[in-house]
């Protein structure tokens, strides 16, 4: 319809319930005529005619037979109140060609009112959607156009208001009416699938008609107008395996039994065309892949029928010792492979299982193989698929079979132990050199080969034990002791002389047992008590025994006084026959003061070669008891005591006492401190003889400052060299003056010092200064006190000071100096 120019002009008039209408066409044939004729005709009987009231202001339905032509409206003039009079406005749906592509506006439909008498009275005018940028009306003649090109796919319709109104007073001259101008539909849209491409799957081996997938494509035009939107499916690319429903787009198989291992992967081209298919419509395609699934169709096979495998006689047991493979050309679970091995030959000494991940059959030695014994076996193996499907029971069965032969190869092998393990046993103390036991190994291969014996060393690291190289006998290398090592492992070393890299190695196990050597002894307690009012027969302990010996099972302890005690007045013993006994009171009554306490001698003995025995001796106290038994007191002072005190208050007194004898201990103590530190400033300076005292002296005439026999004795002062920290002690002496002759004791002893530190290395590098209390009179430097100096240092030569040495230069310089001055000042 694009492209062709109507012009239409349909005038209604509604007099008296009859209708007579014009109509004018351009451009148009005779058979479209009569065809819109009709159309105008059934429309008016069905929809909007005799059955329809004209006032009504709904848009009127849509149907097939709608009318494509436009409309003149014509508008009845009024009549007078008492007339019955039908109304002016005869209203209708306008249709507009969307997509139209002409040069001028198109014409859509007139506006006409019977008050109208063409003389320019009347005014219209158009409002609602588009009025003025769609839709424009001529005011004077009611013409109405489209100003543009519409897309029914965008706005289907459009809701105007239409208004006459007389162009001399303004106001109305026929009431407001609404209508619709609808946009009429071309087919400009093709069929779109909006879910492709697609991707479904379907079963290999599917019969015919086997359901695969469903499309559907969407068309944007009027489905209610025309064949636009009618879709026709069919397949340009996938025949002829697979067929499609022109009208439902349902794909099922067109052909059976297709198989996946042939081919797997198919790609179907669908095409969607409207108009119901006819040429000239409009047609979208999409792509189906559709993969055919695995079934489980296909039987495992066998690429050959005997396998044949080498392995040598010294693979170990457990180890996989070749593979073979059925093929299944299935996929996934359906290729999943079982192997057995049929019951036969060798049953016993393989088994098989399947790697998942290859699907081959992996066979497993379950059984050491021996080159010697047998050389050569024979089996059958059987593959077998896991999952069966019922469906293709037909094929056949799912499993096949082969010929596993395997060869054993010859290997040169270490020797083999007759035993996997020994265990021996030796008693301990047993002399050195003695034969404990033995093992045996042999070289198994063809060409046999002596065998020689060692021990591991690291197993002995003591060397306790020695093994004979040719006959492999095991003798002890040193005396056991079961105490300090109760078993021993060890491994011996079997190698092949004629392959010494060919070793084997054993274990054994030599348990050291046990001589009876300990005598058993009384287990704690060694003291007990018994009450002062103990009662004959009365057990007051019971008592066991301990052996450092390994007591074999059954071993029984017994007890028993010795035979001098057996006619012991005082306890016995009671012997329970279960490795204990009981201590029995044999008299009325014990009393601590006749005696404090008694001495019960038991003899213990052990039941093993040779029999052992020891005594040991178990002190009983006595004791004050209750009448219950229940011990108050065993110490022999509490006899004395007073009744009346309790043991806590005696304990809170003895505490008294000790807590007051700290007491005077520490003051005592500390004033003697106080003392020593008033007489010694400084503990730490132990320099040769040097001692400093805080109080002036009293001069010459004191004789209590110090004791100058010390000085005339210099052996004393060699014995007390050691103990220059201690303070000496003040001593009272009379004061007297030295007689002459022990002057050069004085002066022997200082030269006898001086000289020894002079020859001391490590002596300091300082001056020591030993000062006296007392010179004596007869010193050839007379008396160095500065109470007499006034009147005596004229008469005194001090130059004998310089050969003393250095430790005196510096005495010598100060009175040599004041020497000088003084001779001087005369």
């Amino acid at each position: 319809m694009v492209g062709r120019k109507y012009i239409s002009n349909w005038i209604l008039q509604h007099r008296n319930k009859c209708w007579c209408f014009s109509y004018q066409a351009e451009g148009t044939s005779f058979p479209m005529l009569t065809r819109n004729c009709l159309s105008l005709l059934l429309w008016f009987l069905f929809d909007g005619g005799l059955l329809t009231p004209l006032h009504s202001q709904q848009p009127p339905q849509t149907s097939a037979f709608k009318q494509k032509e436009n409309v003149i409206i014509t508008m009845l003039g009024r009549r007078s109140a008492a007339q019955r009079v039908k109304r002016g406005w005869v209203w209708n749906q306008f249709f507009v060609l969307e997509e139209y592509m002409g040069s001028e506006p198109q014409y859509i439909g007139k506006l006409h009112s019977d008050v109208d008498k063409g003389i320019g009275s009347v005014k219209y005018t158009l409002l609602g959607d588009g009025a003025g940028t769609i839709f424009t009306i001529d005011d004077t003649t009611g013409d109405i156009h489209a100003i543009k090109s519409l897309d029914r796919e965008e706005k289907p319709f459009y809701t105007l208001r239409a208004q006459a109104v007389d162009i001399v007073t303004g106001k109305p001259v026929e009431p407001e009416s609404e209508f619709i101008i609808k946009v009429q539909d071309i087919n400009d849209n093709e069929p779109k699938f909006l879910d492709g491409p697609y991707v479904a799957s379907v079963p290999e081996m599917s019969p015919v008609g086997a359901y695969v997938l469903q499309v559907k494509a969407t068309d944007a035009d009027d489905p209610t107008y025309g064949n636009s939107a009618r879709v026709v499916y069919s397949i340009l690319q996938g025949q002829p395996y697979f067929s499609i429903d022109p009208k439902t787009g349902v794909i099922r198989t067109a052909l059976p039994n297709m198989d996946r291992e042939v081919k797997e992967q198919y790609q179907v081209l669908i095409q969607a065309k409207d108009m119901g298919g006819q040429l000239g419509g409009l047609a979208g395609t999409t792509t189906v892949n559709i993969t055919l699934t695995d079934v489980n169709d296909n039987p495992p096979r066998f690429p050959k029928s005997i396998f044949h495998l080498k392995v040598p006689e010294s693979s170990p047991v457990g180890s996989p010792i070749g593979r073979i493979r059925a093929v299944d050309p299935d996929f996934g679970r359906n290729a999943e492979i079982e192997y057995n091995i049929v019951p036969g030959d060798g049953g016993n000494l393989f088994d098989i299982r399947t790697d998942n991940d290859t699907q081959e059959g992996i066979l497993i030695l379950k059984k050491p193989l021996d080159f010697e014994t047998k050389k050569a076996y024979t089996f059958k193996v059987e593959a077998s698929n896991v999952y069966l499907d019922h469906h293709f029971n037909s094929v056949g069965p799912f499993k096949d079979t082969a010929t596993v032969k395997i060869n054993v190869l010859d290997v040169d092998e270490p020797p083999v132990f007759s035993k996997p393990f020994y265990t021996m046993e030796v008693y301990e103390d047993t002399p050195v050199g003695t034969i404990i036991g033995a093992v045996t190994a042999q070289d198994l291969d063809i060409g046999s080969s002596p065998v020689r014996y060692s021990i591991d060393a690291r197993s002995d690291m003591d060397n306790n034990f020695s093994v004979d190289a040719i006959e492999g006998t095991i003798a002890t290398n040193e005396l056991l002791d079961r105490e300090s090592n109760a078993q021993f492992n060890i491994s011996i070393i079997a190698s092949k002389i004629s392959n010494p890299q060919l070793k084997s190695l054993v274990k054994i196990i030599i348990n050291v047992l046990d001589v009876n050597e300990f005598p058993p002894e009384v287990t704690v307690p060694y003291e007990t008590s018994v009450c002062e009012n103990a009662k004959p027969g009365q057990i007051i302990q019971i008592i066991g025994a301990a052996d450092r010996d390994m007591s074999p099972a059954g071993q029984r302890f017994s007890f028993r006084l010795p035979p001098d005690g057996s006619t012991n007045s005082n306890f016995t013993i009671h012997d329970y026959k279960n490795n204990s006994a009981g201590i029995e009171a044999q008299r009325q009554g014990y009393s601590r003061k006749q005696k404090e306490f008694y001495l019960l001698p038991v003899v213990v003995e052990d039941s093993s070669y040779p029999i052992q025995s020891s005594t040991s001796t178990l002190t009983i106290r006595v004791c004050r008891c209750d009448s219950r038994g229940v011990i108050l007191s065993c110490n022999v002072e509490a006899i004395f005591l007073p009744v009346g005190l309790s043991t806590g208050a005696l304990i809170a007194i003895l505490l008294c006492i000790i807590i007051l004898l700290v007491i005077v201990v520490l003051y005592v103590a500390l004033r003697r401190q106080k003392k020593k530190d008033a007489l010694m400033t400084s503990k730490e300076d132990i320099r040769d003889n040097v001692i400093h005292y805080d109080d002036e002296g009293g001069g010459e005439e004191d004789t209590q400052a110090f004791d100058i026999g010390a000085l005339r004795n210099p052996k004393v002062i060699e014995d007390n060299k050691g103990r220059r920290d201690i303070k000496p002690e003040l001593l009272c002496l009379p004061r007297q003056k030295p007689p002459a002759e022990y002057n050069s004791d004085i002066r022997d002893f200082i030269s006898e010092r001086l000289q020894e530190h002079d020859m001391d290395p490590n002596a300091p590098p300082y001056d020591s200064l030993a000062t006296y209390a007392y010179e004596g009179s007869g010193s050839v430097a007379e008396s160095l006190s500065s109470i007499e100096s006034l009147s005596m240092e004229a008469d005194h030569d001090y130059d004998f000071l310089s050969d003393f040495g250095p430790r005196f230069k510096s005495l010598a310089e100060l009175f040599g100096e004041e020497h000088d001055n003084t001779d001087k000042i005369t």
